[in-house]
């Protein structure tokens, strides 16, 4: 069972992210040389089983663990190395052997990184979900399974002239005197669309198709859900776009889809949720029999 290290929420590196490139303004220019790390904290030394862990390798894996301070990063760093020291010894205690992989972008995984995994894979099992902890979470979370509200919306924005505030008012009292003009009808909202809209969505009859919430301005998502359907709004909203002359065809409620059709999804969460928790739980006993210096793994006393 090949699975994302990453998800034993206690630092492994296995599936790290490459570094993020700082923009030029963030280094006071193009190009120039690459930032230096922070020196590393003043902290005792790390050791697994007797292996230490260096302060370099630890200042190096700080990038991959961004905190509110340079001390809680160290930590994080360090734990997470430690972790994956602790892993990679058992995998050489029980003599194993792996063949990196690749992923779909063509990048293939180290040959530690292919170690911990088929250690994980071979030592951890997780809890399979059954079709009774499925339904008692799907009728937990039903809103999660709903599908959203859509609104099938029109509009027609009238673009100020200006950046001055006499622009915006003469934008204002045009898409006032059109929304005026068409009123409910939308052979008429769809002719003034055509002839006055400065959005693209013109060519369309002003039409925005079906839109869900969070895909507009919060303003103009507003406007178009207090509207009656086949109605257009007496008065124009105004967004950092221009004012927009609103029409709402129809709404269509969303509705929570059945559970026979969410129930694999469901089932690979939760199994998901199970592997990561009995992941972390082998860690925690690896780290119990064993001598951890310098970091605290949650749940090693236990």
């Amino acid at each position: 069972m090949n699975r994302r290290l990453d998800v034993i929420n206690i630092g492994d590196p296995a599936a790290r992210r490459a570094p993020v490139m700082p923009s030029a303004c963030e280094t006071g220019g193009c190009g120039g040389p690459e930032p230096m790390l922070p020196p590393p904290p003043s902290f005792g030394d790390v050791r697994v089983n007797g292996v230490e862990i260096s302060p370099d390798a630890i200042a190096q894996e700080i990038q991959h663990h961004p905190a509110p301070d340079a001390e809680t990063a160290w930590m994080e760093a360090a734990r997470a190395l430690a972790v994956r020291e602790l892993l990679l010894q058992r995998a050489r205690q029980l003599g194993l052997e792996a063949e990196p992989e690749s992923d779909e972008a063509g990048r293939t995984e180290a040959p530690d990184d292919a170690l911990v995994r088929v250690l994980l894979e071979e030592e951890v099992e997780p809890e399979q979900a059954g079709e009774r902890e499925c339904r008692r979470y799907y009728e937990g979370h039903l809103q999660r399974f709903r599908t959203p509200d859509l609104f099938e919306a029109s509009h027609i924005l009238i673009e100020p002239e200006g950046e001055d505030e006499e622009a915006w008012k003469i934008a204002a009292e045009r898409a006032q005197v059109i929304a005026n003009e068409v009123g409910d009808d939308p052979v008429a909202f769809a002719k003034a669309a055509r002839a006055f809209s400065g959005c693209a969505s013109a060519k369309q009859d002003g039409s925005l198709g079906q839109i869900r919430r969070g895909e507009l301005a919060s303003a103009v998502q507003a406007g178009i859900e207090s509207l009656a359907e086949g109605t257009t709004g007496r008065e124009p909203v105004r967004s950092r776009f221009g004012w927009h002359v609103l029409r709402l065809q129809r709404r269509i409620e969303g509705r929570v889809l059945p559970f026979e059709i969410v129930q694999a999804k469901i089932a690979d969460m939760l199994e998901a949720r199970s592997w990561s928790l009995a992941a972390a739980r082998y860690v925690a006993a690896l780290a119990a029999r064993g001598t951890i210096e310098g970091v605290r793994i949650e749940g090693a006393e236990g």
